[in-house]
């Protein structure tokens, strides 16, 4: 029998630290108006005391209490992030760990701002082969690759983590997908750049540990193919919500006119969190549930949209 993933549950934990903009104002050459005028953002959280496993952790605690799971029942554990505490073992491998979910697969995915969308993608194909349940967590801790003396990223980015429950169920729910990536274009947002100290390297090394962006180069991108992949993935068909990566309300805003679709259709919180990578789709998507906007088993149609470093992008229509 067929069998498609459906999102039965939601989750999102963020560290109680509240940045301000007029915070960062004493840091650093801004301002709230500055901040707030060309990105939407008024502040962010930040950790004190926990890496990113710790939030991934919690979200996945809150989702197996909410649906009262056995842990041992999850055939797997995907987390997407790009700033995980180790190399190895990944940030997945911890979760399942701490939950003892002793018979899940467990492995992150690195593809920035896009990872919850890619690990969706990847997380439904899991369920069409035969796995029954399993987490998809978008998690950072971006506050440790910021360089914090450069208002240029230091405003834009926050930390936090959301996730979902995908189940096996026989009807289609993930109803149109479109991933992208454009590597020819990778040095636009680079961040955790490991310098070779081995004693037979001699190359200089170029990159850069902290978060650099091509501001501009990531706008127009946005602008231009994200807002065509959206297009694509909708194709005149009703659409109740589009969750897009938190990154800059300007780019929301214009995606919005693209598309020609109703601002008011498009749910934000950017300004709450900032722009969390990986963990804003989920984080949203918890967001309007909690609040009512969402019903999950409504039939409600949503689009989640990622976009960045990579570059990577991409697109699913989804009924929840």
């Amino acid at each position: 029998m067929e069998q498609f993933g459906m999102i039965t549950a939601t989750a999102s934990v963020l560290p109680e630290k509240i940045i301000t903009n007029n915070d960062l104002s004493k840091m650093m050459d801004t301002s709230d108006e500055w901040i707030s005028s060309r990105t939407g953002i008024r502040e962010r959280r930040c950790v004190t005391n926990q890496e990113t496993s710790d939030l991934c952790i919690l979200v996945a605690e809150k989702l197996i209490k909410q649906k009262n799971l056995n842990p041992k029942d999850l055939d797997f554990i995907l987390v997407a992030t790009m700033s995980p505490d180790y190399s190895t073992p990944s940030v997945a491998a911890q979760v399942q760990g701490k939950l003892g979910a002793t018979h899940a697969i467990a492995f992150d995915i690195s593809a920035a701002c896009s990872g919850f969308v890619y690990a969706l993608s990847m997380a439904e194909k899991m369920i069409r082969c035969g796995s029954t349940k399993g987490l998809v967590i978008g998690g950072e801790t971006l506050s440790k690759l910021i360089d914090w003396s450069d208002r240029t990223t230091a405003v834009l980015f926050g930390d936090g983590a959301g996730g979902i429950l995908l189940e096996a169920n026989p009807q289609k729910k993930l109803l149109k997908e479109k991933l992208a990536a454009d590597g020819t274009r990778s040095s636009s947002l680079t961040a955790g750049y490991q310098q070779n100290k081995n004693p037979f390297y001699s190359e200089d090394s170029e990159g850069s540990y902290y978060l650099q962006m091509t501001g501009r180069d990531i706008f127009d991108f946005a602008v231009r193919d994200v807002a065509n992949n959206i297009q694509e993935v909708m194709k005149d068909k009703p659409v109740d919500y589009l969750l897009l990566h938190q990154a800059n309300l300007r780019i929301i805003e214009k995606i919005a006119r693209k598309v020609k679709m109703p601002q008011e259709k498009f749910l934000t919180n950017m300004d709450k969190y900032g722009n969390t990578s990986a963990a804003s789709i989920p984080i949203l998507l918890d967001e309007a549930v909690s609040s009512g906007k969402i019903t999950l088993g409504k039939q409600q149609k949503v689009i989640f949209t990622g976009y960045g470093g990579g570059l990577t992008w991409g697109s699913i229509l989804m009924e929840l």
